[in-house]
């Protein structure tokens, strides 16, 4: 793979309607309830439009990986990476981060790669255990490194601010792949590593 050998681009089946979502928002509001006759809240339908289109964008990107001329062989991790989704159950969000890891193979990864990844996948409306095996399996598969280990850990705003409203809780998922599943000591060092306990 060349150091920009693939392009990264996030293609939904149909682009974004802002006009009709704008629409779509105002008789939701209003079958809510919500009058949107004052002057503050006159502009939110478009508002809200947009800020929904924005959740489900994500930046295209080059994948940029170099040879490992060193042969490096542990871990390389990327710590709290941020992440913001949308539970696709409720359309609210959730925010927590990422510890996205590897054990290179024949190539190593732009380290800004890995938060881009992260941003690809969860800028669409996602399930957290979906979102934590999507970005595994992709670094996989593109990456064919050694192991691949990815933790989320987020507060879901679907149990914080409605239902059960359990404030402060966090959902922590995980995937391990190759030797970072098989291995136990290169399972505990990632988990020391991220700091989550195993």
């Amino acid at each position: 793979m060349s150091s920009s050998a693939l392009r990264v681009v996030h293609q939904p089946e149909v682009g974004p309607d802002l006009e009709a979502a704008e629409a779509a928002a105002s008789q939701f509001l209003t079958a809510l309830g919500i009058r949107l006759d004052s002057e503050s809240l006159r502009g939110t339908p478009g508002r809200m439009a947009r800020a929904y289109a924005e959740l489900f964008a994500p930046r295209p990107f080059d994948l940029t990986t170099f040879p490992n001329d060193e042969q490096y062989d542990e871990l390389v991790l990327a710590r709290a990476i941020p992440v913001r989704s949308v539970c696709e159950h409720h359309l609210l969000p959730f925010v927590g981060v990422a510890h996205v890891g590897y054990l290179p193979g024949e190539r190593i990864l732009g380290l800004s790669k890995l938060a881009r990844i992260v941003e690809h996948f969860a800028c669409r409306p996602q399930v957290q255990e979906r979102l934590t095996k999507q970005i595994a399996d992709w670094l996989c598969e593109h990456l064919n490194p050694k192991g691949v280990g990815v933790v989320i850990e987020a507060e879901h705003s679907c149990m914080t601010l409605r239902g059960v409203q359990a404030v402060g809780s966090s959902t922590v998922t995980s995937t391990l792949l190759g030797t970072l599943r098989q291995d136990a000591r290169s399972r505990q060092e990632f988990f020391a590593l991220t700091g989550v306990n195993a």
